[in-house]
């Protein structure tokens, strides 16, 4: 059996269909939690929010999406990409290649994240993944304890050091009240440069205020290059008993942390007894330790025959995550922006989520139907294409679309 090239693109058959339905799985709790800003309903005050006639159902349904899915979805998204690395550095090593071609595709994919944050939707995490995902090159060679032990501490700890330098942000920004409005209000609108211009100025304002996310990202992409370098998921049944002590300790650890947070929040417990710093420390470990828990627990139902079946539909929206993460922001602005439909955030959550489920309903059928017929989804084959600069094989044989 001839050798693969070294350099040569990743087939279909050699995924792993656990990895793509948890990608799947944690992309529909992005769109989820994405849609309370391309709904523009977290742009509006709270007053307006009040003030809608979904009101009542809108405070319970988002704050069990902030619980939830917040922060969490987008945390199993980031822990799959260090995972990734680690899958791609393997590779690499057992086909005698060095890392350029893992460079050239995250520079493409900053490429990427660029045209989608200025002239999509300001929201793009594209654009920090391919900067924070060039830093795990640094550590390619770190020891297993530095990355998991590591990843802990720029997740939970080194947020809280730096707030006194970054929690501010710059002198002369907008306060986040008055982008919000002035965001809101250009967005509702049909005019084109109008919303252009406003989505830039977010895309800005966002990466001079966000340096936290860096932290985010960074530290979950290395708690997520230490699960590959285990090969917990390419392995998933040598490491079941694992599994279940994430599970489990992770759900308490977030269990814990929201109980703490909500008795500070509503028991009026002042900074002498806890440090007011505690709520950012308490909140970046709910999410963490709720995300795991996510994690972990869709592992433990794929490894049951019934729950593969089931969750295995996810698959192929894993593959195709990044058509489908391009596609949600394109087909929010359409149905919630003025330059579209201008449905707007008067629907409150109702609208919100009969949206969440109309879009990856739809994206789940599509990817089925796509991936039948092609090796690829379209933007995953562009940024092949472009990574190994030649266009890659797209379309299956004529037998496998037959069957």
């Amino acid at each position: 059996m001839p050798m693969p090239a070294a350099d040569a693109p990743v087939s279909p058959e050699d995924r792993h269909h656990l990895i793509d339905a948890l990608r799947g799985f944690a992309l529909a709790g992005v769109l989820l939690a994405n849609l309370g800003y391309l709904s523009l309903y977290n742009l509006l005050t709270e007053p307006a929010r009040a003030a809608l006639p979904t009101a009542g159902f809108d405070a319970m349904a988002i704050g069990v999406i902030e619980w939830l899915v917040s922060a969490k979805a987008i945390t199993v998204f980031s822990l799959l990409f260090g995972l990734g690395f680690a899958i791609q550095i393997e590779r690499a090593q057992a086909r005698g290649a060095g890392l350029s071609r893992f460079v050239r595709r995250l520079c493409w994919l900053l490429i990427i994240g660029v045209v989608h944050s200025y002239f999509v939707w300001w929201g793009d995490i594209l654009m920090t993944y391919a900067v924070v995902g060039l830093l795990l090159v640094l550590f390619r060679r770190a020891p297993d304890g530095v990355l998991l032990w590591g990843g802990l501490f720029v997740a939970l700890v080194l947020p809280t050091l730096l707030v006194p330098w970054l929690g501010g942000g710059f002198p002369g920004l907008p306060s986040r009240a008055e982008i919000d409005a002035m965001t809101l209000q250009a967005f509702r609108t049909d005019n084109w440069q109008r919303v252009f211009t406003a989505n830039a100025a977010m895309v800005n304002w966002t990466r001079l205020s966000g340096g936290m996310l860096l932290c985010f990202v960074l530290g979950r992409f290395l708690l997520g290059y230490w699960a590959g370098r285990r090969r917990l998921l390419q392995q998933p049944r040598n490491h079941r008993a694992l599994f279940h002590k994430l599970f489990w300790g992770s759900l308490a650890i977030a269990v814990a942390g929201t109980l703490l947070q909500l008795a500070k929040a509503h028991l009026g417990w002042g900074a002498e007894f806890l440090p007011r710093w505690i709520n950012g420390f308490l909140f970046r470990l709910d999410s963490l330790a709720l995300g795991i828990t996510w994690a972990a627990g869709f592992t433990l139902l794929f490894l049951r025959p019934r729950g593969e079946r089931l969750l295995g539909v996810l698959a192929p929206v894993g593959r195709m995550a990044l058509t489908h993460y391009l596609a949600q922001s394109v087909v929010g602005i359409f149905v919630f922006y003025g330059i579209g439909l201008g449905v707007g955030p008067e629907t409150g959550a109702v609208g919100w989520l009969l949206a969440w489920v109309s879009i990856f309903g739809a994206q789940i059928l599509f990817s089925h139907w796509w991936l039948a017929r092609f090796r690829y989804g379209p933007c995953e084959w562009l940024w092949r294409s472009l990574t190994y600069g030649a266009p890659q094989p797209m379309r299956l044989p004529h037998a496998a679309v037959a069957s």
